[in-house]
């Protein structure tokens, strides 16, 4: 792929009838992207910190990618937002695309979607890579510290996501982005006000604290690799730890 080349964004629609945005870029071998928190598929591609990972994924290879259900170019009024209404989402996009088999790649809270998925359509991915994610969120972690923080944080984002002044939005982009550079930083507080509204950004938060597919990791038979940063400010190194060892064969890279 050239620097140059333009993704194409199209719509496809869940199950129960919410309206989900996907972009494609790229030729060759196609990689899937599971959906994440924060993203805006207009906004990314323009971006001082998205723009160099989806110009390395989509070298040689399409690139799919989505937003979600209530964030992004997707329907943001909808009554449920779940892990089962975002695998939901990966389902249809993938459908939508005509893709029968793929590399598929989750970050963050797209880690477990991912899993999930490679489980329940195992003939369908060649290789599933799972960076900085989670196979169960903060309130599934039996740690009374981290649930104590998410109620702090769903307070920040009601309070001043929506607000002009980034001051609470800059709480989870020194978490995200610890070094970034004063561009990157300022583009990041914008992505959190254009990417959802307040009252979707903590239901969303929410939804993803009661994520859990531990059970679902001894079912994994494809290969795996799993990347997880020392010292994540948002996702615990033991959770990418926790994943390689439960993961049949999966190899486990720790990043600095």
């Amino acid at each position: 792929m050239s620097v140059g080349d333009e993704q194409q964004i199209r719509f496809s629609t869940a199950a129960d009838g919410t309206r989900i945005a996907y972009a494609t870029v790229g030729s060759g071998p196609p990689i899937v992207r599971a959906s994440h928190w924060l993203s805006h598929l207009e906004f990314d591609w323009k971006s001082p910190v998205w723009r160099p990972w989806l110009t390395e994924l989509a070298r040689n290879r399409t690139l799919l990618r989505h937003d979600d259900r209530a964030s992004g170019l997707a329907d943001w009024n909808v009554a449920d937002i779940s892990c089962e209404a975002w695998f939901s989402a990966l389902e249809a996009v993938v459908a939508a695309a005509g893709l029968a088999r793929f590399a598929l790649f989750g970050m963050s809270r797209g880690a477990p979607l991912a899993i999930a998925y490679a489980v329940r359509h195992p003939q369908r991915v060649s290789h599933l890579v799972l960076a900085g994610g989670f196979a169960r969120g903060r309130a599934r972690r039996g740690q009374p510290q981290q649930a104590e923080e998410m109620r702090l944080e769903l307070d920040l984002v009601r309070i001043g996501w929506g607000r002009e002044n980034p001051a609470f939005r800059r709480h989870f982009t020194s978490q995200f982005l610890p070094e970034g550079t004063l561009d990157q930083i300022r583009w990041f507080d914008d992505l959190q006000r254009v990417s959802a509204s307040p009252e979707n950004a903590a239901r969303i938060i929410e939804a993803s604290s009661g994520i859990d597919v531990v059970d679902l990791l001894p079912q994994v038979k494809v290969p795996t690799l799993v990347l997880h940063a020392r010292g994540d400010a948002r996702i615990p190194f033991e959770e990418g730890r926790l994943m390689a060892s439960a993961i049949p064969g999966a190899r486990f890279v720790p990043l600095d």
